[in-house]
Parts: C-alpha cells; sequence; structure tokens
C-alpha cells in the first residue's frame, strides 16, 4: 500500500476553511498553517484585553478539520450578535480561556484538538506576537493588520510598497518540519496582504518552501480588494507572492474562469472586480502549470449584522478545488 499523502494548507480565514473543507473527503493527511498577525474584529480584541495570539483564523482550521459532531462544531463558530458580546466567536472565547489557562497557545493545542477530534493538526506559524506593518509607496506606514486591511489611505494612488513584521517572528517549529515532509503545498486563496503574504515574512518560511520537493499549488483569489489589488490579473497575483517567497517555487497556479452573474458582481461592486483572466503565457521560460477552471460556489455569502468585518461574498467551490488538488497529487 502507498504512503498517506501529506498535504500542507497556508493562509488564514475563510479561504483555508473552504480548501480544508474539501481536502477532508480524500484520504490525506491534513496540517494547516496558520497566519498569526490578524488584529481586527473579535480577534483583535482579545489580542488587546487578554494579551493572547489571535484565535480567530485557528478556530477556522480547526473547525474545517474538525470530526466532532456538528453541534460543536456550530458552538465554535457562533458568533454573539447583541450585549457586550456582540462580534465574538465561542470558539475564540474558548481558545484564549486556553490558552490563558494553560500558559501559552502551544499547551492549549493538543486540548482543542481532543476537544474537536481533529484529522489533521492546525500549527499557527509562529508563537511570536507580532505586528504586522506596510509601508505605502507614497511613504507613509500603515501598522496593523485591521488598519491595512481597511484603510481609506490605500487606493490606486497609494499602494503597498513592502510589508514587514514589528517585531521579526520566528517560525513555529513544527510548521518547518510539516512543509519539509509534506507531499504537497496549498497556498491560499486569502486576502493577499493580510493572510498571504503575511505568512512568508516569518524567519524560515521562505526558506524551506524553496527548498521543499514538495509540489506548491496556488489558489488565486476570485475577486479583487479595492485598495489592495485594484485591476489586479492572475500573472499579478502570482508576480507579488513571488516577490516574497521567490521565482519559480510555484508549480500549479489554480486560477477562476468563469464569470459571476451581473446581479452577484453589483452586490460586490464595493469590495472590488473579477480578477482578469491570463490571455496566453506569461513566460514562455517559467515551468508553471496554469490550470482554469469554474471554481465558484454556488452558494452567496450573506454578511451575518454581528459580524464585526467585511467578508468575502463570492467564495470558492471547496469540492471543486479539492478535486483539481487531488488530481495534481495523484
Amino acid at each position: 500500500m502507498s504512503e498517506t499523502k501529506k498535504i500542507v494548507v497556508m493562509g488564514g480565514g475563510t479561504g483555508t476553511f473552504t480548501v480544508l473543507q474539501g481536502l477532508k473527503k480524500y484520504p490525506f493527511e491534513l496540517f494547516a498553517i496558520v497566519a498569526m498577525t490578524d488584529d481586527g474584529g473579535s480577534s483583535g480584541i482579545l489580542r488587546d484585553e487578554l494579551g493572547v495570539l489571535p484565535p480567530g483564523d485557528l478556530r477556522q482550521c480547526l473547525v474545517a478539520l474538525s470530526e466532532s459532531p456538528e453541534i460543536l462544531r456550530d458552538i465554535f463558530n457562533y458568533r454573539f450578535s447583541k450585549g457586550s458580546m456582540k462580534g465574538h466567536n465561542l470558539g475564540n472565547l474558548l481558545i484564549s480561556a486556553l490558552e490563558t489557562m494553560k500558559g501559552g497557545l502551544d499547551k492549549a493545542l493538543p486540548y482543542l484538538n481532543q476537544i474537536l477530534a481533529l484529522r489533521g493538526e492546525a500549527i499557527p506559524i509562529t508563537f511570536d506576537k507580532v505586528k504586522l506593518v506596510a509601508k505605502l509607496e507614497n511613504g507613509q506606514v500603515l501598522s496593523g493588520e485591521h488598519l491595512i486591511n481597511t484603510s481609506k489611505f490605500l487606493n490606486k494612488n497609494h499602494l503597498i510598497k513592502r510589508l514587514f513584521t514589528q517585531p521579526k517572528a520566528m517560525a513555529n517549529p513544527k510548521a518547518i518540519k510539516a512543509i519539509e515532509e509534506a507531499n504537497a503545498i496549498v497556498i491560499g486563496p486569502g486576502n493577499l496582504y493580510c493572510s498571504l503574504l503575511p505568512l512568508f515574512l516569518i524567519e524560515g518560511i521562505t526558506k524551506v518552501l524553496r527548498d521543499t520537493k514538495a509540489k506548491i499549488i496556488y489558489n488565486v483569489n476570485l475577486m479583487t480588494k479595492l485598495g489592495h489589488t485594484d485591476g489586479f490579473s492572475v500573472f499579478d497575483f502570482v508576480k507579488k507572492v513571488e516577490e516574497y517567497i521567490g521565482n519559480e517555487v510555484i508549480d500549479y497556479v489554480l486560477f477562476n474562469n468563469k464569470k459571476p452573474s451581473v446581479a452577484v458582481l453589483k452586490k460586490y461592486a464595493f469590495q472590488g472586480e473579477i480578477v482578469k483572466v491570463p490571455q496566453g503565457k506569461q513566460d514562455r521560460k517559467s515551468k508553471k502549470i496554469f490550470i482554469g477552471k469554474n471554481l465558484i460556489s454556488k452558494e452567496i455569502y450573506e454578511q451575518k449584522a454581528s459580524d464585526l468585518l467585511k467578508r468575502n461574498l463570492i467564495r470558492h467551490d471547496s469540492d471543486k478545488l479539492a478535486k483539481i488538488i487531488s488530481e495534481i497529487i495523484k
């Protein structure tokens, strides 16, 4: 019998949740490496008030990997809609409580794995407490992931020039080991500047990605984000990721080539536009394989009144993504 393939999914938030939900249906050994720079919404409040690491993205990965009863997964994702708890997820509170009780998130994770009966492992990319910082092309500096994500200073004339963390952060050794032993590494989809690129700012991560023999698959976002990726094509997303991890590190690029309905696009217009589909090949010397498919989920997300953050309305179909990734790995 062949060994079970080890798949690492890198990202944070809804995009990683979507990929894991699909891949969990296949006989893979799954590892989710989670960004830890979130400081908005419930996570930001808990960071400020309790001094804990941000639980939100980690919670979504834990729930995605969970094989516990549906009611328990629903409880972890339950968001309070009123009162002093408005905007908080119950799962975020439980994660932060365990971190405080056990003296660290690394010590809390085994208990979370046990409670949620994980099929796989959710791995924070670092246990260092860091702040994401963006320097704009006009020289202005934005400090904090939430500010970068929502800043009105960002527009077509004031784009992000570079990202860094304060202070510098060291990678969680478990994250390094998971990448070293992986058969395939899946990056994205997710907020480019606030979920994906921050992963590559952590000391040790880009080197291990360049050295690995695993197939590296990048899922390009469906939509652009105003002030971040205005007018971006698939090639622009790839180029930006390569600025941080190096050229020819990515082996496969998955992108959507189906246009959403006019009604959906109008509803989404306040956030961005559909990512431009590549025409022809970007670079004849490149060995990257580009795969374009209809990857849009039929379900359109509805923003909940209790949610403190703006969410993407158009999302990937987890089963379609997982099927393509599975075929690449085989």
